[in-house]
């Protein structure tokens, strides 16, 4: 366990510079979606199929993941997977197929869900050492490299071919990972009292039945959320071009508008999850980011649907770090994988239902289920409350 604040604090920024890189360079593949549609030539359903390729690389490696940073630790397998990360974001580009697509954002896929396990389970660890709920603030940071990550796209987006465009995010993002690698490789993990105490930091711990449940419940909860931030994503900058008429630049900043209001969200979620606890918040915001999306992907216009998406933003922001801080809290890195692959199951579900759902209705109807999974975020968490409270 690092030996002083000083140590502690190190590693929380060392962590927080990994967050904000995933979030960078997700969301600067995200904005080039409708370009490398065109490209490849695909259809909404044959998008979907190829985007599930980012959904299917995360899930299945993520529980694999769990088990390397059981052997390895969290601080070597996060470096090793942002390293991937950087160098497949750049793959792309170069497809010109939908099946080429799906292949290579498999490659992207597995280095996202690896990372994600690995920094996600330094991160729980953190929170329990320091005993405050300051998990928001490091998915604030990947909301905020999202942001930026976005926003950039939306200012190269008419300039800068999606080629050169990712291979910049790929130059910016090794450069990242070496400074915030070195820095990470040389901070000692922390180690809750409890595991440290019986001595256990290395090996799997064997859960009991209940606690498997609160696990996969929180797992659900991810699940419901991460449908909503994978849709938004994937189809947000498609809805606003194809849909309301917005150019590209205006198209990309939906998806700036929802980071933006997400991370505002998330550095405040330290704050109200001390004043309001777990339950509270995760019921307030699912309710408000049901709202929100039925107004972003009903509203007639651009400027609704933008204050719609910045509304969900601000509804979703805080109901996944805490669903897997509870996991990761319960279980361990195996509690985080599960939580993790449930989550990321969302995405997983996502791109091709929503594709295949604007096919038969339409791309706005199709959005509307993430608000529909939203509200069982919140049955789920209303019923399982007293559970969740005592575990």
């Amino acid at each position: 366990m690092p030996g002083s604040r000083d140590d502690l604090t190190r590693l929380r920024v060392a962590l927080t510079a990994f967050f904000a890189l995933d979030g960078f360079v997700f969301a600067g593949w995200v904005v080039r979606i409708p370009a490398i549609k065109e490209q490849t030539g695909a259809s909404a359903s044959a998008l979907g199929l190829a985007l599930l390729g980012v959904s299917a690389g995360a899930v299945v490696t993520m529980t694999l993941t769990g088990r390397l940073v059981r052997r390895y630790g969290s601080h070597p397998v996060t470096v090793a997977c942002a390293v991937l990360l950087c160098l497949s974001i750049a793959l792309p580009p170069l497809t010109h197929s939908a099946l080429a697509l799906g292949a290579v954002l498999l490659v992207f896929g597995s280095a996202y869900g690896g990372i994600n396990v690995a920094f996600n389970s330094a991160a729980v660890d953190l929170v329990a050492v320091l005993r405050r709920p300051i998990m928001p603030s490091f998915h604030a940071a990947f909301s905020l490299g999202g942001m930026t990550g976005a926003g950039l796209g939306g200012l190269v987006a008419g300039s800068l071919s999606p080629t050169r465009h990712l291979l910049g995010l790929t130059l910016i993002g090794l450069l990242v990972t070496l400074v915030a690698g070195r820095a990470l490789l040389r901070c000692e993990p922390a180690v809750p009292p409890d595991r440290a105490a019986a001595g256990d930091e290395g090996s799997p711990r064997r859960l009991d039945r209940r606690t498997r449940r609160l696990v996969l419940t929180f797992g659900l909860i991810a699940l419901c959320t991460a449908y909503g931030e994978g849709a938004m994503a994937d189809w947000g900058a498609l809805h606003l071009e194809q849909d309301l008429d917005a150019s590209p630049g205006l198209a990309a900043a939906g998806y700036s508008c929802f980071a933006l209001a997400m991370t505002v969200g998330r550095l405040t979620g330290t704050t109200l999850l001390e004043r309001l606890g777990r339950t509270t918040t995760v019921v307030a915001g699912g309710t408000t980011a049901v709202a929100g999306m039925l107004l972003g992907s009903l509203a007639p216009s651009v400027w609704a649907a933008l204050f719609g998406f910045a509304v969900t933003g601000l509804g979703l922001a805080n109901i996944f770090p805490v669903a897997v801080e509870r996991a990761g809290a319960l279980g361990g890195p195996s509690g985080v994988a599960t939580a993790s692959t449930l989550g990321y199951g969302g995405m997983l579900l996502g791109p091709p239902a929503i594709g295949f759902m604007a096919d038969w209705f339409s791309l706005p109807a199709a959005l509307t289920s993430v608000a529909v999974l939203a509200a069982v975020a919140v049955l789920v968490t209303v019923a399982t409350r007293r559970a969740a409270a005592a575990g």
